[in-house]
């Protein structure tokens, strides 16, 4: 058995290997088939205790395609490379955030 390198893990599938732009658009269109609302996210820490992210722009409320969320997930990261990077999906019914991940990480390839 292999155990994982020795390194900081950020969000719900950091354990995996980066995700490539398909696998993005997979997780993008459950978002998009739970109803829920997208939003893109950016710090310059992922630190445990930074609980708040900076909002790129509002969230996506209209979005009802793809192409239009993975639009602004690169215009994101073409403004801000060295940050990272996440999509959030809000339910507006829980009034909460129900789910995120990361799709950048600043320093790193593949991501």
């Amino acid at each position: 058995m292999k155990t994982l390198p020795k390194e900081r893990r950020y969000e719900t599938l950091s354990y995996l290997p980066p995700l490539t732009d398909a696998q993005i658009a997979k997780q993008l269109q459950y978002i998009l088939d739970q109803g829920y609302i997208p939003g893109v996210e950016f710090s310059e820490s992922s630190a445990a205790e930074m609980h708040y992210w900076t909002l790129w722009k509002l969230p996506l409320f209209g979005a009802k395609s793809l192409p239009e969320i993975m639009t602004e997930i690169q215009a994101c990261r073409q403004e801000y490379p060295q940050c990272y990077i996440r999509v959030m999906g809000f339910d507006n019914v829980k009034q909460c955030q129900v789910l995120s991940f990361i799709v950048h990480k600043p320093n790193t390839r593949g991501y």
